[in-house]
C-alpha cells in the first residue's frame, strides 16, 4: 500500500503535467492541490491562470510547476451516507437525488464511485465500480434500522461490512471480499452514527489507494454518537488519502425530540452537527452545503457538480527537502482581491 499519496506523483496527474513541462521527471516529488475560486458574490471564477495565484507552504513561498484549468483527470468517488434514526425522513430524498447527481457527474470508462452507508454500523454497498445500474442499485438498500433490533446487528442481503482490526482498535480498518450476504462488521448496541470512523476507513481502504482526483461526498446531519476514531483523526485520515470532502448538511427538525433526544443525550445536536461538517470539508478542501427552504438538496448537488468541474489543478515540489516528515501547511490565495479560494489547508510529507 503507497502511503502518504498528499506527496505522490499521481500518474495520471503526471501525464497532464507532462504536457506543460517537458523537463518533468517521474523522480520528483510532487505536491498537488486542488482548488475552486470565488467572487465575494459566491459566483465561481474559472478563468485564471497560473500567474494569478500565490502559494506558499508553512509560510515559505513556493513556485507552481504545473497548472491546469478544467482538469480532465479521472474522478474518485465516495458517497457516504447517514442512515441513523435521525435521518429516517430525509433518506428517500437523499437517495433519490444521490443517484441523479452520480448520473450527471460520471463520464463513462473514465470516472468510478462507491456506496458507503453508516449508522451504528458501517457497510460499503458498492464497491468501486463505473456502472451506473449497480450504483442505482446500492442505493435502493439505503433504509434506516429498526428501533426493535438496535440489540442486534443487521444483516444485509449484500455487501461488506468494515471492521477495525481486533474487533476495537484504532486506525485502518479491512475490507472484505464484494459481494454476498455481510456476516459482520461494527456493532454497537443501542444505536449510534459511526460518522468519523466512516469518513476514515473509507479514506484508508478506498481512497488511499486511487491515484486522480479523489472526492468523498457526505450526506448526515453531522451528528456522531458512536465512533472508535475522532473527528480529528478522520480529518487527517482524508488528508494522508489527497482526498477532498464535500459535505451536504441535511437535517430533519423533528428527528432529536422526544424519546430519541433523550437516547442521544439531548443537547443542540442540529449545531454541532454543523460545526462538525463545516470542519471536515474545510480542512480537507471540500464544499459544505446546507439543505434548507431556499437550498433543496437537487440544488446542493448542482453546485457540487459545478465545483467539480471547475477546479483549478496546481502542483509545486517544495523546496523544504530537508524539513522533517509531519503536516505541512498549504496557503493558496489570489492575487486579485475579493477572490475567495477554496483549497486543502495541508499535507502530509514523507521523510
Amino acid at each position: 500500500m503507497r502511503k502518504l499519496a498528499a506527496t505522490s506523483i499521481c500518474l495520471a496527474g503526471a501525464f497532464l503535467y507532462a504536457q506543460q513541462d517537458t523537463t518533468f521527471s517521474t523522480g520528483v516529488k510532487v505536491v498537488s492541490v486542488l482548488a475552486t475560486v470565488r467572487n465575494a458574490e459566491g459566483q465561481i471564477i474559472k478563468t485564471l491562470t497560473k500567474e494569478d495565484f500565490r502559494l506558499a507552504e508553512d509560510d515559505r513561498p513556493q513556485a507552481i510547476r504545473y497548472f491546469s484549468r478544467e482538469t480532465d483527470l479521472p474522478l474518485t468517488l465516495g458517497l457516504l451516507v447517514d442512515t441513523s434514526m435521525s435521518q429516517r425522513r430525509v433518506l428517500a430524498d437523499e437517495s433519490r437525488a444521490s443517484y441523479k447527481f452520480l448520473q450527471q457527474v460520471m463520464r463513462e470508462d473514465k470516472d468510478q464511485a462507491f456506496v458507503i452507508h453508516f449508522d451504528r454500523e458501517i457497510e460499503l454497498l458498492q464497491d468501486l465500480t463505473s456502472s451506473r445500474k449497480k450504483l442505482e442499485e446500492s442505493l435502493k438498500l439505503l433504509e434506516v434500522p429498526d428501533p426493535q433490533s438496535w440489540q442486534q446487528p443487521r444483516r444485509f442481503q449484500a455487501g461488506t461490512f468494515f471492521q477495525f482490526p481486533g474487533g476495537g482498535g484504532r486506525g485502518g480498518g479491512r475490507r472484505g471480499g464484494a459481494g454476498g450476504p455481510a456476516n459482520g462488521g461494527i456493532h454497537r448496541a443501542g444505536g449510534g452514527t459511526t460518522l468519523y470512523d466512516a469518513v476514515l476507513l473509507a479514506a484508508n481502504e478506498l481512497m488511499k489507494q486511487q491515484t486522480g482526483r479523489k472526492a468523498l461526498v457526505i450526506l448526515s446531519d453531522g451528528v456522531d454518537n458512536g465512533s472508535k476514531v475522532s473527528l480529528t483523526e478522520a480529518i487527517a485520515a482524508a488528508q494522508h488519502a489527497d482526498t477532498l470532502t464535500y459535505s451536504i448538511l441535511f437535517s430533519d427538525a423533528q428527528a432529536y425530540g422526544g424519546a430519541l433526544r433523550a437516547r442521544l443525550g439531548g443537547g443542540n445536536q442540529s449545531a454541532t452537527g454543523k460545526k462538525v461538517m463545516q470542519r471536515i470539508s474545510e480542512r480537507t478542501g471540500g464544499g459544505f452545503f446546507e439543505v434548507s427552504k431556499s437550498l433543496s438538496i437537487d440544488t446542493a448537488f448542482a453546485q457540487l457538480q459545478e465545483e467539480l468541474r471547475s477546479q483549478y489543478s496546481l502542483g509545486y515540489t517544495s523546496d523544504r527537502l530537508d524539513a522533517a516528515a509531519g503536516f505541512r501547511h498549504i496557503t493558496l490565495t489570489a492575487k486579485q482581491s475579493g477572490l475567495i479560494v477554496q483549497t486543502r489547508d495541508g499535507y502530509f510529507a514523507d521523510k
